[in-house]
């Protein structure tokens, strides 16, 4: 039985999923609003993940970091770049939304999958600082190692799908399309029915 739970979503990919989560356990859907940095010559590897707050979280993936050339001084500049992009959506995603509290509460994050998980991480990490009873981490596919590596920063961990090898999250989609602002604005709304049975 999960006490009294708040679902939470990384931005984009993760709301539609978090949504369904969302409607099916009828609790309120928030997000963590969190940002990849990805290597320099390689965007999609992720090098560290920030996580806003009064004291943005970075993250580091330190397999990546050591093949990096001025790793440190790479981060700290792009996580102000990627601070502003949080800011960003903030003011667009959760504009007449009301922030839930997690303290006391089962925390449940969610994403559409995880590669690397530098960016997951940060978001337990920041979610854990606010108190929450209980920290879940539930997606629909993610490497078994990025799991294994991840059970140390969450209570609990549902993955529904762990392949081996795993190449990348939309090979496990029908439809991987890139999630828009608009939808997600749209599914941040409490009266979004989408999921919902008829």
């Amino acid at each position: 039985m999960l006490h009294d739970p708040v679902v939470f979503a990384l931005p984009r990919g993760g709301v539609p999923v978090a949504r369904e989560v969302a409607n099916a356990l009828a609790a309120p859907l928030d997000l963590v609003l969190v940002r990849k940095i990805g290597h320099p010559w390689q965007p999609e590897l992720a090098l560290a993940a920030v996580v806003d707050g009064s004291e943005p979280q970075v993250v580091v993936n330190e397999d990546v970091r050591a093949t990096t050339l001025d790793a440190d001084k790479y981060i700290a500049e792009a996580s102000k770049r990627e601070l502003v992009e949080i800011e960003r959506r903030r003011a667009l995603y959760l504009k007449g939304c009301e922030r839930v509290s997690v303290k006391g509460r089962t925390a449940i994050v969610v994403d559409d999958g995880i590669a690397t998980g530098a960016t997951v991480r940060a978001a337990l990490k920041a979610l854990r600082r606010q108190q929450p009873a209980k920290l879940i981490l539930a997606v629909p596919v993610a490497p078994p190692d990025t799991i294994e590596a991840l059970r140390r920063e969450a209570d609990e961990v549902v993955c529904l799908h762990t392949p081996e090898p795993f190449f990348a999250i939309g090979a496990f989609y029908g439809d991987f399309a890139q999630v828009t602002d608009e939808q997600v604005v749209a599914l941040m709304q409490p009266q979004s029915t989408i999921g919902k049975p008829p």
